[in-house]
């Protein structure tokens, strides 16, 4: 994991599907573990996609408020 990646997640939006828009950072967990069954994109929203999940799947959502908040974000913004 690269630290650009983790910037990545709190600005790059989902482009496709029912969550289209929505920041990686703030898709719901249901939505990234459907993922990691039915597997993930391939490439780099893939890549940043499984990243969120483990930081879902392993309560670690918290490591990216830094992140998030450098980048002028409120924890939960759309």
């Amino acid at each position: 994991m690269q630290p650009q990646q983790l910037e990545l997640l709190v600005v790059r939006e989902m482009p496709f599907g029912k969550y289209k828009g929505r920041r990686i950072v703030d898709l719901p967990g249901h939505y990234l573990a459907w993922f990691a069954r039915e597997g993930f994109p391939k490439g780099e929203l893939g890549q940043l996609l499984a990243i969120m999940y483990e930081l879902d799947h392993n309560a670690l959502r918290h490591l990216l408020d830094p992140v998030r908040h450098a980048a002028g974000l409120r924890t939960g913004e759309q």
